[in-house]
C-alpha cells in the first residue's frame, strides 16, 4: 500500500483555496448546460475560467487527458473526452473538473440533468448525489476507509442499483492523485484508520444496469457494458480533528472556519 501524505492545516488552506475555484465553477457552469451546447464549449469555458482565477486545469496533459473537463454523458461514467458531440434534451452529463493552484490540487464532480428528464434519471442521480453524503458522513473519530465504502454501497444498492466497483475514490492535494484508495465498497484487506491531515477525493458511481464497465476507442472515456444509465458524484473533503470538512461545498460552515482566508505564512 502506497504512503499516504498527511496534510498541515496551512497545506489544506491552499487545498482549500484550489477547491472554492471548482466548486463555484460547477455551480455557474450549470447555467450553460443545455440542449445545443457542444461539450468543447464547455470545456473551453471552463479552462478560460480556472486560468482567469491564477490556477491551472488539473486535468489537461495528465497522463496525456487532452481537455480541462471530463464531460461525460449517459453511459459514460468518465473521462469522456470534449468535443464537437452537443448535449440532448433528456441527456445526463457528468463534468468532472480539477485545478492545480501554486500546487495544490482539488477534484470534484456533478450530474446535471439536460433540459427535462424523466423520473428514473433523477432518481438515479439523487441516489448518488446521496450516497456521497453518506460516505462523508461516515467519517468520524473511529473511522475505517470501509466505513466510507460500506456507506456508499449500502444507499446505492438499497435503490436497486449498482455500485461501479472497478473506479474509486483517492487522495488528493499535493498531487491529482495520492494514496489511499477510497472504495465505493468495503475492502477490509486495504483498510486503515483514518487520520486527521488526510485529505480524499470521495467519488461514488452508480449504474442502472450492469456494474461491468469497458473502455471506448478513444482511450479514456469508461462507459457501463450493457449501455444503462449512470451517474458521478464527487466532493474532495479533509479531516481534521476528528472532523470532516467538505473544501468543494461552497457553503461548508467547518471548511471555511478551519481553512478559510487563504495560505498563511
Amino acid at each position: 500500500m502506497r504512503e499516504v501524505r498527511l496534510k498541515t492545516r496551512n497545506d489544506i488552506r491552499g487545498i482549500y483555496d484550489s477547491c472554492k475555484i471548482v466548486a463555484q465553477l460547477l455551480v455557474d457552469i450549470e447555467v450553460m448546460i443545455k440542449p445545443g451546447i457542444s461539450t468543447l464549449e464547455l470545456d473551453n469555458w471552463a479552462e478560460e475560467y480556472i486560468r482567469d482565477r491564477g490556477a491551472v486545469p488539473a486535468f489537461k496533459g495528465y497522463r496525456n487527458f487532452p481537455a480541462t473537463l471530463c464531460v461525460s454523458l449517459n453511459d459514460e461514467i468518465v473521462h469522456g473526452i470534449p468535443g464537437d458531440r452537443k448535449l440532448k434534451e433528456g441527456d445526463l452529463v457528468t463534468i468532472d473538473v480539477g485545478a492545480d493552484l501554486a500546487g495544490k490540487f482539488s477534484d470534484t464532480a456533478r450530474t446535471y440533468a439536460v433540459g427535462n428528464v424523466d423520473v428514473e434519471k433523477k432518481r438515479l442521480m439523487e441516489t448518488t448525489k446521496m450516497s456521497l453524503k453518506a460516505g462523508i458522513d461516515a467519517i468520524g473519530n473511529r473511522s475505517y476507509i470501509s466505513d466510507i465504502g460500506r456507506a456508499i454501497q449500502s444507499t446505492i444498492q438499497s435503490a436497486g442499483y449498482k455500485v461501479v466497483r472497478d473506479l474509486t475514490g483517492h487522495g488528493v492535494g499535493f498531487s491529482q492523485h495520492e494514496a489511499p484508495t477510497i472504495y465505493n465498497y468495503p475492502v477490509e484487506e486495504e483498510n486503515m484508520r483514518l487520520r486527521n491531515g488526510m485529505v480524499l477525493a470521495i467519488e461514488p458511481m452508480a449504474a442502472i444496469g450492469s456494474e461491468k464497465i469497458f473502455c471506448a476507442s478513444d482511450g479514456w472515456t469508461l462507459k457501463t457494458l450493457d449501455g444503462s444509465l449512470s451517474a458521478h458524484f464527487e466532493d474532495t473533503v479533509a479531516i481534521w480533528e476528528g472532523k470532516v470538512a467538505v473544501l468543494t461545498c461552497l457553503n461548508d460552515r467547518l471548511a471555511e472556519e478551519l481553512f478559510g482566508g487563504g495560505v498563511r505564512s
